[in-house]
């Protein structure tokens, strides 16, 4: 991937950027309530709230936020009923995209998603259209400047890591999610700052998109997507050249 760059990289570094925490923690909180709604209030049995807090705690949201959400999933306290909605489509360019949300009102969400795709110049699909090219995996990212390529390479390979890319700003390693809290663990003992970790799904296939017009209309839709409410995580299959990437951001 050398001189490209693909949607969690780009997201990465907008991550630093962007002034949206407000928005960011209502998302993680919902994550939290319906993971605690499912499976209950304590972390320590219920590995999908654990993941939801560990998004918390990198987000900084604060601990009594975090156990309000944690309460409300239980029961303890009174709160809006969420559930799951996936939403998979096609972006222009013919790049995939699968969306992950949470939502109290389906009859609302579907409309509003099915605009955006159709006013950026994609198209919603029907169920399962795209989400056969895409793998579950744990997604982790370590700075190129904090350790060598090799010395990582080592680490996150004896950890269980499928693979590790150079994406130019982070070394990205790839995972089964059952070596995700192994791997995370082994660069936590060796004191190695870790900038992104998260369990995303990730396309076997890439789609490159040389043409800025539509570079554009697809990071557009992106935004928008990923600035919605009810969407948790947006996952896409393209890679967009440095060059162009570059002349976009200008």
């Amino acid at each position: 991937m050398s001189g490209h760059s693909h949607w969690s990289t780009i997201k990465f570094k907008k991550a630093a950027v962007d002034n949206k925490r407000g928005k960011l923690w209502s998302k993680i909180a919902r994550m939290i309530i319906v993971a605690a709604k499912a499976g209950g209030g304590d972390p320590g049995a219920n590995l999908t709230l654990r993941y939801a807090i560990d998004k918390a705690k990198a987000a900084n949201m604060p601990k009594d936020t975090i156990e309000k959400a944690v309460k409300k999933g239980t029961g303890e306290l009174g709160g809006v009923s969420y559930e799951e909605v996936l939403y998979e489509g096609y972006a222009p360019g013919g790049v995939a995209v699968m969306l992950e949300g949470l939502t109290d009102n389906r009859a609302r969400t579907a409309p509003e998603i099915k605009k955006i795709f159709e006013r950026r110049g994609g198209s919603l699909g029907a169920s399962g259209c795209v989400g056969w090219m895409f793998s579950k995996k744990g997604v982790i990212g370590v700075k190129t400047s904090a350790i060598s390529e090799d010395e990582l390479m080592d680490i996150a390979l004896s950890a269980g890591a499928d693979d590790m890319q150079n994406t130019g700003e982070l070394f990205e390693i790839t995972c089964a999610p059952s070596a995700y809290d192994q791997i995370k663990k082994a660069l936590a003992d060796k004191n190695i700052p870790v900038e992104m970790a998260e369990l995303s799904m990730i396309p076997q296939n890439r789609v490159e998109v040389t043409d800025q017009e539509i570079a554009q209309r697809l990071l557009a839709m992106m935004d928008e997507f990923e600035d919605h409410d009810d969407i948790q995580e947006v996952y896409a299959n393209f890679d967009i050249p440095e060059e162009i990437l570059a002349k976009i951001q200008k």
